[in-house]
């Protein structure tokens, strides 16, 4: 005879297993968000920690990253993204980031700085593209998909000034430009001193484009440049050909 199943027992059942299958995704999501804002590959340690899992369950959710290829692991063992990601990356904004590239890779080069586009997900920015120079001693890494609070950092506050009252409130809560951002409005460019990194200037100019959402094109480098107004007007020339090369 085969028993029967309450209605309430298989809704609990088909709940427990939507819950757990919930809570793998968000494990393994969050576990990307983690490697790309890691300066450095992870050991399966260093993310059980961050995942706040047992070493275990952080081996089952690498497992089926691996798997996918979205995460590779070097001789050691340790863990950074893999390849595959950069596929994904593609098709977020994908005009924005075939028109971006060109300008960007120009503007690391002739700066000799790392140079990248970043964009706005709710109260949050994220690098969109990026390029660090290869024809200076050393870069600051700042890979795709890394994110931060809208209010640290020069990308950010650049992004904020560009905002009309209306979507200030939509994205931030509120109509009221920030200190940093109204100082970015008055300039036209916002200056970020070890807000994200320490020891690292950040430097952006707004950039809108329609359809889009508000974005910064930026730059990073240990020291505040000497000629900040050369480097602010090739990074709004940047700009300009980005808005240009989408249309």
């Amino acid at each position: 005879m085969v028993p029967m199943t309450s209605t309430s027992d298989t809704g609990t059942a088909a709940a427990g297993s939507q819950t757990a299958g919930s809570q793998t995704l968000a494990r393994g999501l969050r576990a990307l968000e983690l490697l790309a804002e890691a300066e450095r590959p992870l050991s399966i340690a260093d993310l059980a920690e961050q995942l706040g899992v047992h070493r275990s369950n952080a081996y089952r959710v690498l497992r089926t990253l691996e798997q996918y290829r979205f995460v590779t692991r070097d001789q050691a063992g340790r863990i950074r993204l893999g390849p595959k990601l950069t596929v994904l990356a593609r098709g977020v904004a994908p005009a924005l980031h075939t028109a971006a590239m060109p300008a960007v890779t120009e503007l690391a080069y002739a700066l000799g700085m790392t140079a990248f586009v970043t964009v706005l997900d709710a109260d949050e920015v994220v690098t969109l593209v990026t390029v660090e120079p290869s024809n200076v001693a050393a870069t600051i890494a700042r890979n795709p998909g890394v994110r931060h609070p809208v209010d640290r950092g020069a990308p950010g506050h650049a992004i904020e000034s560009s905002l009309t009252a209306a979507e200030r409130t939509a994205f931030l809560g509120g109509p009221e430009l920030s200190a940093a951002a109204r100082q970015a409005e008055r300039d036209g460019y916002a200056i970020s001193r070890a807000e994200v990194i320490d020891g690292v200037t950040g430097i952006a100019v707004p950039l809108r484009i329609a359809g889009e959402p508000p974005a910064a094109v930026a730059v990073v480098h240990f020291n505040l440049p000497e000629a900040v107004d050369d480097v602010v007007a090739a990074m709004q020339e940047a700009a300009e050909r980005i808005a240009q090369s989408y249309r």
